[in-house]
C-alpha cells in the first residue's frame, strides 16, 4: 500500500482521538448487539485486531425485534434476509460501521473528540439510533452547550423500538449513561 493510501485509512481510535474509547466500542457493541464477547488490541497506528472469545455469532441474517434484517453485531445497512457472512466479514463490517458512526458523531459534536467515555457512549447510542438521530438528539444539543452530565442523562430517552419500551434498550441506555458519566 502506498504511503498516500496508508495515510487515508481511517481508524476508530483516530476518529475518536482515543484508543481507550475505540477499545470500549469494539468490545461493548458486540456484547450489546449480539451477546458476543471479543478481545481487542489497538496497535500504535490505531489499527484494531478483534478476536472472538465467546457467545453467539449471527453470521446469517435475521429479523431483529422490530423486523429489520440484521446480521453480525447489529449490522443493518445493506443486509437482506438469506445472506450469510464469515467471521472476517462481520469484523470488517463492525469496524466500518463504527468508524462511519464515530465520524458523524464527532462531526456534529466536535467536543467529543478525545473524551473516551463520552465519545464511546455517544457512538454506541448512534450505532443503535443512527448518526442523524444522535445529531438531532437532546444529548447532542446538551453536549454542544457544555452540559455533559445532562447530555448523558438524555440517553435514557432512547428506550423504545417500534413504539414500545424494550427492556433490553432500557438496560443498554443505563450502561451507556453510566459510561458517559464516567470521568466527568
Amino acid at each position: 500500500m502506498s504511503d498516500v493510501k496508508r495515510l487515508a485509512v481511517k481508524t476508530l481510535a483516530g476518529v475518536l482521538g482515543t484508543a481507550i474509547g475505540a477499545a470500549a466500542l469494539f468490545t461493548s457493541i458486540p456484547a450489546d448487539e449480539s451477546g458476543r464477547k471479543v478481545a481487542v488490541t489497538i496497535a500504535p497506528n490505531g489499527a484494531a485486531t478483534i478476536r472472538h472469545v465467546s457467545g453467539p455469532q449471527f453470521l446469517r441474517a435475521y429479523l431483529d425485534a422490530v423486523k429489520v434484517p440484521t446480521a453480525c453485531d447489529g449490522i443493518t445497512r445493506g443486509v437482506r434476509m438469506g445472506q450469510v457472512y464469515t467471521e472476517a466479514q462481520c469484523t470488517a463490517k463492525l469496524e466500518e460501521e463504527l468508524i462511519a458512526h464515530a465520524t458523524a458523531v464527532v462531526a456534529c459534536v466536535p467536543a467529543l473528540y478525545g473524551r473516551p467515555n463520552q465519545a464511546a457512549a455517544s457512538v454506541s447510542l448512534a450505532y443503535n439510533i443512527g448518526a442523524a438521530g444522535f445529531c438531532r438528539s437532546t444529548a447532542a444539543r446538551r453536549f454542544k452547550a457544555g452540559q455533559w452530565a445532562a447530555g448523558c442523562d438524555a440517553f435514557l430517552i432512547w428506550n423504545k423500538a417500534g413504539g414500545r419500551v424494550l427492556a433490553g434498550l432500557v438496560s443498554r441506555r443505563k450502561r451507556e449513561r453510566a459510561l458517559c458519566l464516567t470521568g466527568l
